[in-house]
């Protein structure tokens, strides 16, 4: 089993706000999570950022969540796979908390079964 094909949490279908920084780059962008996971998340976007592009989320569940991130997969005109690098301890307790209230009201749906 190849590692990059394994991701180390479930993925959910669940839309959550998210603003996106890039270092020098022009206002933020807001969107949405496609799908989420502590570990990463796909943003549907039509203009997608270059593979191995630094973001910087905002990603809005009860609090903010601050998140150093990186660009993994790149969908022309459909959206970007991002990988989550840094977050605080707290932020990242919060997300895993999101993500398994989500996972057991049954309103998010795995993503990418298989």
């Amino acid at each position: 089993m190849p590692d990059h094909d394994r991701r180390d949490s479930p993925r959910l279908k669940v839309r959550v706000p998210v603003e996106i920084e890039v270092e020098g780059g022009p206002a933020p962008i807001r969107g949405a999570t496609a799908d989420l996971s502590a570990g990463g998340c796909y943003i549907e976007t039509m203009f997608p950022f270059p593979i191995g592009t630094i973001l910087d989320l905002k990603l809005r569940l009860e609090n903010t969540i601050l998140i150093v991130a990186t660009v993994v997969t790149h969908d022309p005109q459909v959206g970007n796979g991002i990988r989550f690098d840094k977050m605080l301890p707290e932020d990242r307790e919060e997300l895993e908390k999101f993500l398994e209230a989500q996972a057991q009201s049954g309103d998010s749906k795995p993503a990418g079964a298989g």
